[in-house]
């Protein structure tokens, strides 16, 4: 197989949304991005922009889950992949379970707001309806590197 022929891995897809949060970044908003990919194949993206769209849901994943539901038609997600660079809220969490994503690929832990382990797993909550494998942990340091910098910078930028 082929360099060009290899499918795409964990890796590619968060590498994407980490572009997106860059972007985010440049927008002055908090570094997080989100992929959502059915198959290979990405079929929607976002990136954070409360402060832009004065929405407090506005956060990168539910920007990708909202955008992946007009693509596919339905607010059902089945078979596809969430990849975000930071682990997702408690909304957010609640969110991808009701659109039953597949699977959730996340970077940066949240020890602040994190629903997938940090503070609370929402994804193991008894009695739901729909199970999401999740997995946490892609290229870890490079996403929490960028929320150290950007809130690093912002602390700085009150100060003197």
């Amino acid at each position: 197989m082929t360099l060009a022929m290899r499918p795409r891995s964990d890796v590619d897809f968060m590498q994407r949304a980490l572009d997106l949060a860059d972007a985010a970044e440049t927008n002055g908003e908090v570094p997080v991005g989100a992929v959502l990919v059915r198959g290979d194949e990405i079929i929607a993206e976002g990136a954070n922009r409360p402060i832009a769209s004065n929405d407090p849901t506005a956060h990168a994943e539910i920007e990708a889950l909202r955008a992946g539901g007009q693509i596919i038609g339905s607010y059902r997600l089945t078979d596809t992949t969430l990849y975000v660079t930071l682990e997702p809220c408690a909304m957010c969490a609640a969110a991808i379970v009701h659109a039953r994503v597949r699977r959730l690929v996340f970077g940066a832990w949240d020890p602040h707001a994190g629903a997938a382990g940090s503070i609370v797993d929402v994804f193991a909550l008894p009695g739901l309806n729909h199970r999401v494998d999740v997995f946490g942990g892609v290229l870890a340091e490079e996403c929490t590197r960028r929320l150290k910098r950007f809130f690093a910078e912002r602390r700085g930028a009150g100060q003197g």
